[in-house]
Order: structure tokens, then C-alpha cells, then sequence
């Protein structure tokens, strides 16, 4: 097992939802340090990315993950054939070609059958309460949730606006020159069946910057909190990733992030 601690409030949350983890990207800013090995498979303390990524969903009861997969997606198949994984039900939908996150979600739509879908990045980690984002998504009856947390420096990351009653209000594109706190989208979303139906039925390319831009205002809600929140998209963020996990992440619930 990972040295990740078990959640605060252990629950089969995720036990009746589809599970769906973006990872069909070519990983070009980290091509330097992974070579050809896909970023789900990048060794963190001594194990794959993905076996982490996976342990942390069953502590909520994750059952059925669905893995979009591109670039290399033969070695994570190959990978998980040779460990496989009697606590969960994985498959995967393999792209012919780079999609981006809102194409792999049409691609992979037949495939996605509970109400909402768990919508996760494959190359980021929220050590956040994802019970609770369950409950915030029902209570809220909205299209979708998103996972938002508050980072001290927001240069670089695209930052969300939210409005009284904590729906989203707006996006702000990624700017470098922004100092200072602000709430940011951490890359998980709870997406209900309505808007993933939407989805399938248009030609959005991006999920951050197609499909929730077109969105009317108050479609989505945000479920916030400030937890660890890292990723392993670049040669720096994953070596901070890697000392992260090796030291146990810490308490990850509560925590702030460090990147």
C-alpha cells in the first residue's frame, strides 16, 4: 500500500460512481525526464504514479475506473495486465489520436453510465475530501463541481471567480504576472449525465476552456477547501511530487499547497 493516509471520513462515496482519469496527453513538458514512459507510470516513492492515484480513489470506495489513455497507452495496459487489481474494475478508452480532455470525454462517453461521473487529471493529485464534494454535487443539484482550492501563488495556474452562493461565477485565464493568493481549479469535476450528454454531442476540445466557458453562469458549483495539492506535469512540480509521497504527503487534509 501507499503511504497515503486514509481519509478523514472513510465512506463507499464513490462506490456507485464511474471513475474517469484524464492521462491521453503526449506529456511533452515532462518528455525530458520520463522519456517515453507516460506520466501515469512515472516512479513516485519506489511505485508508479497510477497505483498511488488508485489506492487514494479506493479509500473513498472507488470501484470502477475507466482510464483515457493516448500516448503510450500500451505500457500502462501492459503494466496493469501484469499487476492486476482485484479491488477495482478497470478499463479503457483508448484514444486514436489527442483529443484534449473535452474529445476523451466524447470518446469515451458509452463507456460512463452513473450519474454524476468523477472526472479526474490524470497527472495532478487533490488530497481533498472527495466525500464531501459528493455531497456538495447532490445537495447542489447542479450540471457540475468542481474542486477548487486556494494556492499563495497564482501566476500559474487559471484562477475562478466565485459568486455568494459559491457557484462559479467565471474562469480567468492562466497570468503569469498575477501575484499573490486566489482560488484555482485543482482538475477533478463531478460531471452530471445531462452535461456529459451535452458533451457527446458537440465538438468541444477542451473542458476547462470550451465547455465550462459556454456554460450559463451558476451551471457549476465549486466545492473548495485548502488541501495538498500537487502535479507531475513538469520536470520541477515532479520532483517536488516525488519528495512529497516519499516523506508520506503529510496531513493531507488541511494542508496547504506547496507548489
Amino acid at each position: 500500500m501507499s503511504k497515503l493516509p486514509t481519509p478523514p471520513r472513510y465512506s463507499q462515496c464513490l462506490a456507485a460512481l464511474d471513475v474517469f482519469v484524464l492521462a491521453g496527453g503526449l506529456g511533452m513538458r515532462i518528455r525530458s525526464v520520463l522519456g517515453d514512459t507516460p506520466k501515469l507510470l512515472a516512479m513516485i516513492a519506489g511505485r508508479p504514479y497510477l497505483d498511488h492515484l488508485l489506492d487514494w480513489l479506493r479509500c473513498f470506495g472507488a470501484r470502477r475506473v475507466l482510464l483515457g489513455l493516448g500516448y503510450q497507452a500500451k505500457a500502462v495496459v501492459d503494466y496493469l495486465q501484469l499487476h492486476p487489481r482485484s479491488d477495482l474494475k478497470l478499463s479503457y478508452a483508448i484514444e486514436p489520436r489527442p483529443l484534449g480532455t473535452a474529445g476523451a470525454l466524447r470518446f469515451a462517453r458509452s463507456e460512463l453510465r452513473s450519474d454524476p461521473v468523477l472526472v479526474i487529471n490524470g497527472d495532478s493529485f487533490a488530497g481533498a475530501d472527495l466525500c464531501g464534494m459528493v455531497q456538495r454535487q447532490r445537495d447542489g443539484g447542479a450540471s457540475g463541481t468542481v474542486l477548487c482550492t486556494e494556492v499563495a501563488d497564482a501566476g500559474r495556474y487559471g484562477r475562478v471567480i466565485l459568486d455568494q452562493t459559491g457557484s462559479i461565477q467565471r474562469f480567468v485565464e492562466k497570468d503569469a504576472t498575477f501575484q499573490g493568493p486566489a482560488l484555482v481549479n485543482a482538475g477533478v469535476y463531478l460531471l452530471s449525465a445531462t452535461l456529459l450528454d451535452q458533451i457527446a454531442h458537440d465538438d468541444s476540445t477542451s473542458l476547462e476552456n470550451d465547455v465550462f466557458e459556454r456554460l450559463p453562469q451558476g451551471s457549476l458549483l465549486a466545492f473548495t477547501g485548502q488541501f495538498q495539492f500537487i502535479d507531475i506535469g513538469t520536470p520541477e512540480s515532479l520532483a517536488i511530487a516525488r519528495a512529497m509521497f516519499e516523506s508520506g504527503m503529510g496531513a493531507l487534509q488541511g494542508a496547504k499547497e506547496t507548489l
